[in-house]
């Protein structure tokens, strides 16, 4: 058995029980460092741990595929929730053990941002630039989002300098592309732990500086109209 589990958005409180159980019958556990120490706690004295990081994340995924084919019992922990911004990652495992895998979703910084700020994902777009190759298809569709008038949930790109795209450059960004430079935008950092916030306007946002652990939001101009019946007393 090899499955792919989200382990939450860093608060182990948030980690789905079906998960925790998952974790604490494997006889194999991996993951990026930072992931592991989220979980630790919950890992059996007894399972090996294979830890990796972006240079060696497909030498170590090779180690856990073949413990998999040994007849292990594998759990590989992503941060969040495997659809939300880790399909990447999940396609590395895939490749390695070289057929699909079982996912079980987890709760995100997404989830807890719209939860935080009361935002419906009916009205809100959610876009992730958490990831390797060409984003400038994410960034056009970021665009066309807030054009549409809908609320955009945001991931950065905090990986280095030179492909970095934090909230500043997307408030950069969005503003050269003719985006309303009075929207409500917010910053979030560190959700479920040492959580600090930031409100402001987009054109405020550009010059705003953030830690690596932080979520975004963008509201649109107007928000959506309610489709309940008015309240007693209030005419349609």
């Amino acid at each position: 058995m090899i499955i792919c589990i989200g382990a939450g958005p860093g608060d182990i409180g948030y980690l789905p029980r079906r998960s925790a159980e998952l974790l604490a019958n494997a006889d194999v556990v991996a993951g990026f460092n930072a992931v592991i120490d989220v979980v630790r706690p919950l890992i059996p004295a007894t399972a090996e741990i294979v830890q990796m990081g972006y240079r060696d994340q497909v030498a170590q995924l090779d180690i856990v595929a073949a413990m998999h084919h040994a007849g292990k019992r594998c759990v590989v922990v992503f941060m969040g929730d495997i659809h939300f911004s880790g399909f990447q990652y999940l396609e590395r495992v895939e490749r390695a053990c070289g057929h699909p895998v079982e996912t079980m979703p987890g709760i995100t910084s997404a989830q807890v941002l719209a939860s935080r700020a009361k935002v419906c994902f009916d009205e809100t777009s959610f876009i992730t630039f958490h990831r390797r190759g060409d984003l400038t298809p994410f960034k056009r569709h970021l665009v066309h989002v807030l054009q549409d008038q809908r609320n955009a949930i945001v991931i950065p790109c905090p990986w280095d300098e030179a492909r970095s795209f934090m909230p500043w450059h997307i408030a950069a960004y969005l503003l050269e592309n003719g985006i309303d430079p009075e929207l409500k935008t917010e910053v979030w950092e560190n959700l479920t732990r040492n959580e600090a916030e930031w409100h402001g306007t987009l054109a405020e946002c550009a010059e705003h500086r953030c830690s690596d652990m932080s979520i975004m939001l963008i509201r649109c101009k107007t928000p959506m109209a309610s489709q309940i019946e008015p309240p007693p007393g209030v005419s349609a």
